[in-house]
């Protein structure tokens, strides 16, 4: 009897091994398969040359399509007139950068300057202590709820990221005006933000750990807010170690309208100077002598901006080509404000015609154009070209590895991750050909910090352009003033 319970058991087990070896192999990346994907790969004269080239080459130098390069030309039917190019650096504030871009023609056509910057580090500091003070106040409305919720970990992730949309650029503006950047100058932490944005997440999730172990003791939310304070003084300590204490006010000038550096009469005297001596004078030491400077005042960011700039910028509406929802819709990003009583990011959706209509409109009544796309496919950043399979990634795999808008966007494959200003068309029989693009790279990157971005890439991976409230048709202006639907901040589209 013992024996016949053995030999069952025996049989039980081995039965369930087997069991589980069957299901294991459900799926799995079994040894036959491999056997039979390496039996029928075959290495055949093109796959060894792309076997040989890969292996010493970077795959964007032997995937470059040298038809669109040779094709490539600078030639602009429509460019607006606008100086500088910024650059970024390690940062990810290319909002806040194209936000600048896009108001900066304005002062230069204003003061008649040859050149003007504002200051970006300004910025930044309030815009970090808004999103500490969005993320504390978060912690507080979120005190019941788990870490492991969705909402909470997108927070807790990156409580003090550099990104951005046009409504948050809009929104620090409107409270905490502009300065130039003579004003309040880069330090290295506002050029390469790593370190201090390591420094200020520890911190603000160290906040967070503080302000539920306090409604955990007391259940009290004015105790919770109570603290919040000390908190955010210390956020603010960080930053100033960092980017320096932004200026309540400030004294500049600038080079008078219409006026040049020197006189008539010392420009005739050195008409007759030696070369020596011109070429002595031509030599930048770094300083600048203006006989005609304007008078020395001191301002408040707030009226240099309403002195200089005066847009009313809430009149800008955001237009977007979303491909995964139906035409006519007006959404919202939720969670997407800076500002904890600001606005999310917000659009109409419409189709990618309308928005190149728009971008056409606005430049030839030379505007520049805020807009954001996918710039991680087919741009190459020493010809600053941005054009549809640059790259021939299908050529030199032998694979048809093909998606389509929608797809690349609901898949991952696709993400809206920077935002630049248009500055220039090219227009050929009234349709643009391409299209031209300042970019915060700086000068070093692209055509002198220029793009050139060709029709058949605004159509692939340009999402959606900021204009004016007067330049949209009475069809944007009916979807925007539908009640708003609002996505989850993880939707694909932002």
């Amino acid at each position: 009897m013992r024996d016949a319970m053995v030999r069952l058991m025996a049989v039980l087990l081995a039965w369930m091994v087997f069991s589980a070896g069957a299901a294991a192999q459900d799926g799995a990346l079994a040894p036959s398969q491999i056997e039979r994907i390496r039996s029928e790969f075959q290495m055949d004269a093109h796959t060894r040359a792309m076997r040989n080239a890969l292996t010493s080459t970077g795959i964007r130098d032997i995937a470059e399509n040298r038809e669109i390069l040779a094709a490539h030309n600078k030639q602009f039917s429509h460019k607006i007139k606008t100086k500088g190019i910024s650059n970024q650096k390690s940062s990810g504030r290319c909002w806040m950068f194209a936000g600048f871009n896009t108001i900066k023609p304005v002062v230069l056509n204003k003061l008649d300057l040859d050149d003007f910057e504002f200051s970006q580090i300004y910025l930044q500091f309030w815009d970090k202590m808004e999103k500490a003070n969005g993320f504390l106040e978060y912690m507080i409305e979120y005190r019941d709820r788990d870490l492991q919720d969705r909402d909470m970990v997108f927070l807790l992730k990156d409580p003090a990221s550099d990104g951005g949309y046009w409504e948050n650029f809009v929104d620090l503006v409107t409270k905490y005006g502009v300065i130039p950047r003579e004003a309040m100058a880069e330090t290295a932490s506002s050029e390469s933000t790593g370190m201090m944005n390591r420094a200020l997440a520890r911190l603000l999730r160290k906040s967070a750990a503080e302000l539920r172990e306090i409604y955990e003791e007391t259940g009290s939310v004015r105790k919770m807010r109570d603290a919040k304070p000390k908190m955010l003084a210390e956020v603010y300590r960080v930053l100033v170690l960092n980017l320096g204490e932004p200026p309540e006010e400030f004294s500049w000038r600038h080079k008078a309208k219409g006026k040049d550096a020197k006189g008539d009469e010392e420009k005739a005297e050195n008409d007759d100077d030696s070369a020596e001596d011109q070429a002595s004078e031509k030599k930048d030491d770094g300083y600048q002598v203006e006989q005609d400077w304007s008078a020395l005042r001191t301002f408040t960011p707030q009226s240099f901006y309403e002195e200089f700039v005066g847009l009313d910028l809430h009149q800008y509406v955001n237009v977007a080509n979303d491909p995964i929802r139906p035409q006519g819709g007006h959404y919202e990003i939720a969670m997407t404000k800076n500002l904890y009583d600001g606005r999310n990011a917000s659009y109409a959706s419409v189709d990618i015609q309308m928005l190149k209509d728009l971008v056409v409109k606005v430049l030839l009544s030379n505007r520049p154009v805020y807009f954001a796309a996918d710039v991680s496919p087919d741009q190459d950043s020493r010809a600053g070209i941005m054009a549809r399979n640059l790259y021939d990634y299908e050529s030199v795999y032998a694979l048809d590895m093909g998606l389509n808008k929608t797809e690349r966007l609901l898949l991952r494959d696709s993400t809206i991750n920077h935002g630049m200003a248009f500055i220039g068309v090219d227009l050929v029989d009234g349709t643009p050909v391409k299209w031209l693009v300042e970019n915060s790279w700086g000068s070093d990157r692209g055509s002198g910090g220029l793009w050139t971005m060709y029709d058949d890439w605004f159509e692939d991976n340009v999402y959606n352009i900021i204009v004016h409230r007067d330049d949209v048709s009475d069809e944007v202006r009916e979807i925007l003033a539908q009640p708003v639907v609002t996505l989850p901040v993880w939707d694909p589209m932002w």
